[in-house]
């Protein structure tokens, strides 16, 4: 009896099939060279420029580098100790209509989140030390009450004083140096000429080195601006995973988070499929293999074959991912 031809589906039912290996970043061989990069801007106080098509894992290296997970998590209210190591990385991205006061302004409030991150462990200390001095003047007047007047004990006579104690702390948080020794820009070709100055004024501050991300062809618009060119230190390529990466994830039977795929391997003609439609484009990989999960789903089988991956890269638009 002939089998039915697969169908695609619609909609992304959850898929009941035995795990795959989900992890929510994978550091490749680009990632490692993006951090190498990064490190020698942040080292030499350098303005890096990187570039690279989409969907190749700029963003998500960024992001993985300036450990911008653990910014949005970070509740000072709630955290009981700082984290190690202090992070001192921003990560900006402009809007796509920005201005060069805008652009000042959101680095200068990303950059004091950071600080305050590495600040809230002595404010912490200072709110539980003048609590507790707080505590001992009142004990103090409380108990000059139930006293002769000069048996009684001038309050403002107790060392430390809660004023002097507040001076120590509020000189030592000022002392505190500013920990951001890297701003990494993505969407940097969002920046006209003037947000650009703008950026070049910031790195003349001489506190941090500077990483622009950008699409190809960025650093020739940057080469335009002369007095921001002639600062760039360092240039990177972000290049598309190989081949052998690519094999790597699927033997390993790595998948996007979400994503639960059969636990056999993948068959030689399979992988190869998969590497030719991605062209080694990380989004797009993650987009096919939801897409294989879908098509497996919705006809019930739990094998990936050459007819479910052409199914699966039919249903996708594949271009620029």
């Amino acid at each position: 009896m002939p089998t039915a031809p697969l169908q695609s589906s619609p909609l992304p039912p959850n898929s009941s099939a035995i795990g795959t290996n989900s992890a929510d970043f994978i550091e490749t061989l680009e990632y490692r060279r993006f951090v190498e990069f990064c490190d020698a801007c942040r080292q030499y106080r350098y303005i890096g420029l990187c570039f690279g098509p989409p969907g190749v894992g700029k963003t998500l290296s960024a992001s993985r580098y300036s450990r911008n997970d653990a910014i949005g998590a970070y509740d000072s209210a709630i955290k009981e100790t700082p984290l190690v190591p202090p992070i001192d990385t921003v990560l900006y991205t402009p809007l796509v209509m920005n201005s060069p006061s805008r652009v000042d302004s959101d680095i200068k409030r990303a950059r004091e989140t950071v600080a305050g991150m590495v600040r809230w462990p002595l404010r912490r200390e200072a709110q539980a030390t003048l609590k507790a001095l707080r505590e001992r003047d009142e004990a103090c007047r409380s108990q000059n009450l139930d006293l002769p007047a000069k048996e009684r004990t001038d309050v403002a006579s107790l060392k430390p004083s809660y004023m002097e104690v507040f001076a120590d702390y509020a000189a030592r948080e000022k002392s505190l140096a500013d920990p951001t020794t890297l701003i990494v820009v993505d969407e940097a070709d969002r920046l006209r000429m003037n947000s650009l100055e703008q950026l070049r004024a910031i790195f003349d501050e001489g506190a941090a080195g500077l990483v622009l991300i950008g699409m190809p062809g960025i650093e020739q618009r940057v080469a335009r601006f002369a007095q921001l060119y002639s600062r760039i230190g360092f240039v990177h390529e972000f290049r598309p995973l190989g081949e052998t990466e690519i094999e790597k994830l699927l033997d390993d039977h790595w998948t996007p988070r979400g994503v639960r795929l059969p636990n056999e391997p993948m068959t030689p003609e399979v992988e190869a499929a998969i590497i030719r439609m991605t062209a080694g484009n990380f989004r797009l990989l993650k987009r096919i293999l939801a897409q294989i999960e879908r098509v497996l789903d919705a006809n019930n089988i739990d094998t990936i074959t050459a007819e479910s991956v052409l199914l699966a890269r039919e249903s996708l638009v594949i271009g620029q991912a």
